[in-house]
């Protein structure tokens, strides 16, 4: 069964109404009101490799996969930088301030993977640099039965 949503302000077709299925309905439910927002303001700062990788992925460009950019990940109280709700996948784009932040980094990373994704992390360098070698990491993450459960 289908239902009708609305996206979180990501290239929004007329009207604002897309299709989705029911369980994608229903985790986006689950993300309280102040995480919207806070999603919100995050796609208006994003960073030179967040919109490089944006670019790439955005539309279904990348193997057909749908990606959200500076979405709330249900239950938690954390926006991720690029998550695919099929597959499952949270891909995050690390700055030079997570070198100082690794203990937090892991705590945010284990409560994610709580919520049954998996999380894929690349610096902001990897991305500017060798942004093919990030995309086939990326679809070969989100393929089924690449991963360890």
């Amino acid at each position: 069964m289908l239902l009708i949503g609305l996206m979180l302000g990501e290239d929004e077709p007329a009207g604002g109404e897309v299709v989705m299925d029911d369980w994608e309905g229903e985790l986006r439910a689950r993300a309280s009101e102040a995480m919207v927002h806070i999603a919100r303001d995050l796609r208006q700062r994003q960073t030179p490799a967040e919109v490089l990788l944006w670019e790439a992925v955005r539309d279904r460009r990348l193997d057909g996969l749908k990606f959200r950019r500076q979405h709330p990940v249900e239950n938690t109280a954390y926006v991720v930088d690029f998550l695919c709700y099929e597959a499952r996948l949270v891909v995050e784009l690390d700055g030079g301030i997570h070198a100082d932040q690794p203990d937090a980094d892991a705590i945010r990373q284990a409560e994610i993977e709580a919520q049954g994704y998996h999380v894929l992390r690349f610096r902001n360098q990897a991305v500017q640099d060798d942004l093919e070698s990030v995309l086939m990491a990326i679809v070969a993450a989100a393929r089924p039965g690449s991963r360890q459960a």
